[in-house]
């Protein structure tokens, strides 16, 4: 058998990352007619799985394995990727963690959209022992969901998937720009909705919602006198006179005070990052950039109050204006870098579907799970009031 030093010394992990990111990196959107025919699939494939009892729990001694470990939760872990089909069956499974199964759990990590490190930290943990026969019953239920929708698609369409936070902008039945997002927490979940997107706030201001006045600012105001000024977020009663945030009782704030217009201006700072890509709707919910980039390296993004972030926004702002005629990627970007207000029209009024696909396969047999992180797969929704 091969030392462990050896183990440690050949493997090739970013090899096993980029295998494991190539089988969900494909050009196929997660709604789509084809997605119906692939979920199909993958249920009846699931089905005989399911009926013969699934996959085995892995024991708490599993926690933490990663490459040259040895031992019976080994043993145990590699069973559960043969099953989900992440390892290749081997006639005999030994009990050391090895290449294949670092590729094996970099597999699964990247179905799941957790972090590919190749280490079974809690979220891989827990969302290899969600039982086989409630992946059954996801699937069943974006199957649904998916058939729903897909009749009602344009060509061109951009898509949120909540439970993945990702964005895909699609056009004729292929993703052209996929995006990391980060969406509404669970008690400020973001919409369910489908509208078209109208326009583009480049440098923005910031309008800081009247609920967030009450439940954030008075907060950050207790604990820091200058936040405001920090922030660079000014005040303006109805008649447009500067309001002195020192003037105003943050612990016991009036529905008067509450009311005024609280404006962050356009910066590096600014909440809304270098743009606002707005559509209709009742939710005041609207896509932008953040200043906060770290976030989108988190496995679960569900961090706004709503409203959804998103990774590279400078290119999908490209993408949404290729038909507006004299905009292009550099006049984005320099737009972004000048910090100067602009709002312009989309001439293509795109369609945006907010979504919540859960379970979703593409052509190559590779099935994806994510969270139910809104419990809407615990209620058995498939179909949603959409405004």
């Amino acid at each position: 058998m091969m030392s462990r030093g050896n183990v440690l010394r050949n493997v090739d992990k970013d090899g096993n990352t980029a295998a494991a990111e190539a089988l969900i990196a494909t050009n196929e959107p997660i709604l789509s007619f084809d997605t119906v025919y692939n979920l199909q699939l993958a249920i009846s494939q699931y089905e005989p799985f399911v009926a013969n009892g699934g996959w085995e729990e892995i024991p708490q001694e599993a926690f933490r394995l990663s490459i040259g470990k040895s031992g019976e939760p080994v043993i145990a872990l590699k069973r559960r990727l043969i099953s989900s089909g992440d390892m290749v069956l081997v006639p005999n499974v030994n009990d050391l963690f090895d290449e294949a199964t670092d590729r094996g759990v970099r597999s699964f990590q990247a179905r799941h959209g957790l972090i590919v490190n190749g280490q079974v930290d809690e979220a891989t943990w827990y969302a290899m022992n969600v039982p086989a026969a409630t992946r059954l019953q996801q699937l069943y239920l974006n199957y649904t969901r998916v058939q729903n929708m897909a009749a009602s698609l344009s060509p061109r369409y951009v898509v949120v998937n909540i439970p993945a936070a990702t964005i895909e902008a699609v056009n004729d039945g292929m993703v052209e720009q996929r995006h990391t997002a980060v969406v509404g927490r669970v008690e400020r979940a973001t919409p369910i909705m489908a509208s078209k997107i109208s326009q583009i706030n480049f440098n923005p201001y910031w309008h800081v919602p009247k609920s967030l006045v009450r439940q954030d600012l008075t907060k950050y105001m207790q604990e820091n006198p200058n936040y405001l000024t920090e922030q660079n977020i000014f005040i303006y009663d109805g008649s447009g006179n500067k309001i002195d945030p020192q003037s105003i009782n943050w612990v016991n704030i009036s529905d008067a005070e509450v009311n005024y217009m609280y404006r962050q201006e356009p910066g590096a700072a600014n909440s809304m990052g270098h743009c606002k890509i707005n559509f209709y709707n009742p939710y005041d919910c609207y896509l932008h950039d953040t200043p906060t980039k770290a976030l989108f390296g988190e496995n679960a993004r569900f961090h706004s109050s709503g409203c959804v972030r998103v990774d590279g926004v400078n290119q999908l702002v490209n993408w949404l204006l290729r038909d507006n005629g004299d905009w292009d990627q550099n006049k984005v970007d320099s737009t972004f870098a000048s910090l100067q207000r602009l709002d312009v029209e989309c001439k293509a009024r795109v369609p945006i579907h907010t979504t919540y696909i859960t379970a979703w396969a593409n052509r190559q047999g590779t099935v994806s799970f994510r969270d139910d992180v809104y419990e809407f797969d615990a209620q058995g929704k498939v179909s949603f009031e959409q405004a």
